[in-house]
């Protein structure tokens, strides 16, 4: 399965807290935000969550194989299942949305909400994530920069609160495209900036290039 810019920004622009213990990527997919912060930080619980069977069976081997199988674990649910089963709460959550579309406008919350049709949307999202999470942890997520707003909005009724945004664009000149949102339960001064991935056709920033360089070979 292709690896995506997103969840390579995301993996290199979340903020890891001093002394985490646990993590939770949801959505994991091929397991490669899971196995970034293995790479990234001393916790000693990274647990994964996939619906998808055949994503979920390529997780599970990439954690297998990686050199941090004894701290990643992937769990075949979805989230609301997850949510009702689990009683543990992290320290970290991050999640690349698999399910969002481009096609999205823009609406009031609840007719936003309406619009997503797939099995998991951002309210439910934001509410299970709120509940998995320690009363002193964080949340991350990458999202259309179209969503933000009705995102922020919706995070805000879940008592999280943004205290990073970086909105990303594909090239110096291109219009605003992704939004990496970090949140909070504490209330806390929020840092906003921008970052531009390309000054042309494969020539990277060197915000970008810094950002990712411990998970490429070549940049």
């Amino acid at each position: 399965m292709k690896i995506g810019t997103d969840g390579v920004l995301l993996g290199g622009w979340v903020h890891i807290p001093e002394n985490i213990e646990s993590i939770l990527d949801i959505g994991t997919g091929t397991g490669l935000l899971a196995m970034q912060m293995a790479q990234r930080s001393n916790a000693e619980l990274i647990d994964a969550l996939e619906i998808e069977d055949a994503a979920y069976e390529q997780a599970v081997e990439n954690f297998e194989d990686s050199a941090w199988a004894d701290r990643l674990f992937c769990y075949h649910a979805s989230l609301q299942d997850f949510v009702e089963e689990i009683d543990d709460q992290y320290d970290l959550i991050i999640c690349n949305p698999p399910y969002y579309t481009d096609t999205f406008k823009e609406l009031n919350p609840k007719r936003a909400l309406a619009r997503h049709t797939h099995e998991l949307n951002f309210q439910i999202l934001l509410k299970s994530t709120s509940k998995l999470l320690k009363s002193n942890g964080q949340c991350a997520f990458i999202i259309p920069f179209k969503e933000e707003d009705v995102f922020l909005k919706l995070a805000e009724t879940f008592q999280l609160n943004p205290i990073r945004i970086t909105r990303v664009r594909g090239n110096i000149s291109s219009p605003l495209k992704r939004s990496l949102i970090q949140f909070s339960k504490q209330l806390k001064n929020k840092e906003i900036n921008e970052l531009a991935i390309e000054v042309a056709r494969h020539q990277y920033t060197e915000d970008y290039k810094e950002l990712v360089k411990d998970f490429y070979l070549e940049m």
